[in-house]
């Protein structure tokens, strides 16, 4: 599987999200935060970030600016034609490594990369099977530029632009450990954190355009679904309770209201999936 979105402007609803696939998102203009896992990257122009899929993410855009970014998500397995080969460069390394990795490319490098995506562009709109295969070609062409580049940029100090949005991280970083405890509240944020939960609260939200507890629930209901992917046999009431619901009509709600389908539906067609039976329509992407 490989999906390419080039210089996509369209509108989007800005959701904490995971997925099973890798990406490659690639800045072009804007004004954008990034979020992934307990990171917060203020983008430029010329940003490029791997993403390991897995991990909670979402983009906090000013929407009075046009917002234009090109995005790559594929399956590593389509690569194998060319990584299994001898002597090839390990060019899922910084995937793999890193997980999730900004780049800031300038000068000729961003020149180079948005050379390479205007390539790619140009043969998926042949639509046919050359267009396909020269595309996979331009795209790992792609990928050895960033191993190349993710090389020497192994030592580069993250800086912060500001203390508020450093203060973010401090608050997503506890959360990303507290998230699963049924006592988790703003009082005990702020005891943790020593600022105010109104505080908290206003800088959460300006920096991420969502609450903390949207955060938190997003959090939980994207676990919820990983645990019932890879671990079939535990009960729903059992998962809601080690991700810190205390109720479980409040898990279901929350669930119904992320995913569309009640997460004993959800759990029935994973089963059904596994058994080979036709699909019934559910979808069950990590989202």
């Amino acid at each position: 599987m490989l999906e390419f979105n080039y210089r996509s402007t369209g509108a989007f609803e800005p959701v904490f999200h995971s997925h099973p696939f890798y990406e490659v998102y690639y800045f072009h203009e804007g004004k954008c935060n990034y979020l992934i896992g307990d990171q917060i990257y203020n983008l430029a122009p010329g940003d490029l970030i791997l993403m390991y899929g897995m991990t909670l993410h979402c983009p906090k855009i000013d929407p009075s600016v046009p917002y234009i970014r090109s995005i790559v998500h594929f399956e590593p397995a389509i690569l194998r034609f060319y990584t299994d080969l001898p002597q090839a460069a390990p060019i899922l390394q910084p995937f793999e490594q890193f997980k999730n990795y900004r780049l800031c490319l300038r000068g000729e490098d961003k020149e180079e990369v948005e050379r390479i995506l205007l390539r790619m562009h140009g043969h998926q709109a042949r639509g046919d099977q050359v267009g396909a295969g020269r595309l996979l070609l331009a795209f790992a062409d792609l990928l050895h530029f960033v191993y190349d580049r993710c090389l020497s940029s192994l030592s580069e100090k993250r800086e912060f632009p500001s203390d508020k949005e450093k203060t973010v991280q401090d608050i997503i970083a506890l959360l990303e450990r507290k998230y699963t405890d049924d006592e988790l509240d703003m009082e005990s944020l702020q005891r943790e954190l020593h600022l105010s939960k109104s505080y908290l609260a206003k800088i959460f939200k300006e920096v991420t355009g969502a609450t903390i507890f949207e955060y938190v629930y997003r959090k939980r209901i994207n676990e919820a679904k990983i645990l019932f992917l890879l671990q079939p046999d535990l009960a729903v009431t059992e998962v809601g309770f080690r991700l810190g619901f205390k109720h479980l009509a409040h898990f279901s709600r929350l669930f119904k209201q992320q995913v569309g389908v009640t997460p004993e539906r959800y759990k029935r067609q994973l089963k059904l999936d596994r058994s080979g039976f036709p699909d019934t329509g559910v979808r069950h992407e990590f989202v």
